[in-house]
């Protein structure tokens, strides 16, 4: 099992990738949400050339803000500072385009990208859809280290359900995931095999298809309970944010609430519906995965800790990992606090990656 960090991108937090990169963590995913964090290819560049071992790109780059020849030029640039490590990660916008007041992309608009987006990774030619015309393109530059087209550059899909998860089976070199269930891991790969097996593709873990989970992990002291303050200040912020997900999911699409969060749903929603519902989408994400603000910390159940991220012991948390792993999970990716994450960054790497 890989460990690696996702990082709320931060022009001037690459000292936390330096420090991964020492620890021995994998990867580094750089968050990509504009109303929210630095730019994410900004900050890529910067971690490129200060790191030389650990994986970098998005974790995940945006379909709906910017067109795939700009997001395939993007991280094709970074590919030119970090040959050999570079990946891109992309998703339909779930807070990036939430905060701006925008719904994501429709599943047809998504795949309609990884058709463009795929052979432009390869360095061929691809047929970009605009308005009512397909037009062909292709990087016309490619030499001179402007990009790097030359070295391969993974492509992984975000995908929540059956829907987006097929088209990672498709398209995807693997799969974002964002969920940390063994059974749950399980079902997921049934539906990325699905979408791999409608262009004859044969998934085989990780050696041609690789999948990552997001998440936080805090372990505990020994007597610690589940929701101390340390905790709450290590993962509270994964908690809400997947609070603040569902709360979109709900007001969106009806869908109704998982059991962990019934005991705070009514004062929660009751809570944002207080705000003014044409500025809502700015309130819905705020602190969104570096903090939680004030008036949430109430909603820090030990239920709406635990739904979220992977709390425990040293020897529960090297278990859990090892059941995600038989399931088919290849890495899992952790975000902690903004305030705290140099604590979990450490205590992760002591405890849990010369175990996994």
């Amino acid at each position: 099992m890989d460990i690696g960090v996702c990082v709320a991108s931060h022009i001037n937090d690459i000292d936390y990738v330096v420090r991964a990169e020492e620890l021995g963590y994998s990867h580094a995913w750089m968050a990509d949400s504009q109303m929210l964090w630095s730019d994410c290819y900004a900050t890529l560049a910067l971690v490129a050339d200060k790191t030389s071992r650990i994986n970098i790109g998005t974790g995940v780059a945006v379909s709906g803000t910017r067109p795939a020849p700009v997001n395939a030029a993007g991280i094709a640039t970074i590919n030119a500072l970090a040959p050999g490590r570079t990946f891109f990660g992309v998703g339909s916008g779930n807070t990036a385009r939430r905060v701006m007041g925008l719904p994501p992309q429709r599943i047809a608009e998504f795949e309609q990208y990884l058709q463009t987006l795929v052979p432009l990774l390869a360095g061929k030619e691809a047929e970009f859809r605009y308005e009512d015309k397909s037009i062909p393109i292709k990087h016309i530059m490619p030499d001179k280290g402007f990009v790097n087209l030359a070295d391969p550059i993974p492509l992984y899909v975000s995908g929540f359900g059956p829907k987006s998860l097929g088209l990672a089976g498709k398209y995807g070199d693997g799969a974002v995931l964002g969920i940390t269930d063994p059974q749950a891991i399980s079902g997921a790969r049934h539906m990325l095999n699905e979408g791999a097996r409608s262009v004859e593709k044969e998934l085989d873990s990780p050696s041609n298809f690789y999948t990552t989970a997001l998440t936080t992990m805090v372990v505990l002291d020994d007597g610690e309970e589940i929701d101390s303050n340390r905790v709450k200040a290590e993962c509270g912020a994964m908690a809400m944010a997947a609070v603040h997900y569902t709360y979109d999911q709900f007001r969106n699409f009806g869908h109704q609430p998982p059991n962990a969060l019934s005991g705070i749903w009514e004062d929660y929603t009751n809570l944002l519906e207080s705000y003014p519902a044409d500025r809502r989408h700015q309130r819905i994400h705020a602190g969104h995965n570096c903090w939680v603000v004030e008036e949430e910390e109430k909603f820090l159940t030990p239920e709406v800790l635990s739904a979220s991220s992977i709390i425990g012991t040293r020897d529960q948390i090297i278990e859990r990992l090892s059941d995600l792993s038989h399931a088919g999970l290849d890495q899992v990716m952790i975000l902690p606090n903004f305030d705290t994450r140099f604590d979990v960054l450490e205590r992760v790497a002591v405890d849990i990656i010369p175990n996994v």
